[in-house]
């Protein structure tokens, strides 16, 4: 059996401490998250309980410990983090993770993508 199931947070704003540059290290900063799982197909059906599927809860406060756990030099050192996080998690089997800085410039928003699979 083939599965295309995907669970995704989108637009997860948060305060990080990231950053290179000496004013980046005074105090966290506005970091906006975007993560999508491929998720392997089911052993069992869902059959509407929480147990039988990855709830987004763990992803979403998995993120926010991480996201408060060090301080980060680069974006692509936290997607890893986040990256490796959420393969961590039972049927997940690629994970698409983007940070942005929105607050960088005033027009544009810079950021940071990778996909890794299991």
């Amino acid at each position: 059996m083939t599965s295309d199931r995907r669970i995704f947070i989108r637009d997860y704003r948060l305060p990080v401490s990231i950053g290179i540059h000496d004013f980046e290290k005074v105090g966290p900063q506005a970091v906006v998250v975007n993560v999508e799982l491929l998720l392997a197909p089911p052993d069992v059906a869902h059959g509407d309980r929480i147990a039988n599927v990855l709830n987004y809860d763990v992803v979403h406060d998995g993120i926010a410990e991480l996201a408060k756990a060090r301080h980060f030099n680069l974006q692509e050192a936290l997607v890893d983090a986040i990256i490796d996080f959420c393969l961590s998690q039972p049927g997940v089997v690629e994970a698409r993770v983007s940070t942005e800085k929105p607050e960088v410039y005033e027009d544009c928003r810079v950021g940071y993508e990778a996909v890794r699979s299991e």
